[in-house]
């Protein structure tokens, strides 16, 4: 799976997503022009010791992502979606893209794409969540529904499988 972030302009975000990346096996996917460079001290913080376990590629522009990945499946998360998050299916090489901070995807590319836009719910007058919490949020649940496949190739458990669980005989 992917994680697509088009011009991200905060680092702290960018590193804390791409921790969340080297969490899932995730690969990072940055589209320029970044508002940080890849050297930023604020960025490498936020990423702590996970960069290594990160696979990140830096594409031109958003053109350029989808000429270098011309059949993928592409999820675009906005606020203006018609769908929410959790009713999608997603495929096990989804690419789940997110706009700037400031502004979002663009209005030009969300009116091709409408029907692949999804949204996190929320409460009237909330506008947005942060970037790095919306993307753990929606990749945990493309991750759920595919049975976390890079957990459990790794041998890890997910919580449902425990087969000895002792304190169910409290229930």
């Amino acid at each position: 799976m992917h994680i697509v972030l088009v011009e991200p302009e905060i680092p702290q975000n960018t590193g804390n997503i791409a921790r969340t990346c080297a969490a899932t096996g995730c690969t990072l996917d940055l589209v320029e022009p970044l508002g940080f460079k890849l050297e930023d001290k604020y960025l490498k913080r936020a990423g702590l010791d996970y960069w290594p376990m990160v696979e990140v590629r830096v594409h031109a522009s958003f053109e350029a992502l989808l000429k270098f990945y011309p059949a993928a499946s592409f999820f675009y998360a906005t606020t203006k979606a018609p769908h929410d998050y959790a009713s999608v299916a997603y495929p096990q090489d989804a690419f789940l893209v997110f706009g700037r901070e400031s502004r979002g995807l663009p209005e030009n590319l969300l009116s091709c794409v409408y029907d692949r836009c999804i949204r996190i719910p929320m409460v009237e007058g909330a506008r947005s969540l942060n970037l790095s919490n919306s993307v753990a949020v929606i990749v945990y649940e493309a991750l759920r529904q595919q049975g976390f496949p890079a957990m459990r190739s790794a041998g890890q458990l997910t919580g449902r499988e425990e087969p000895d669980a002792p304190w169910l005989d409290y229930l």
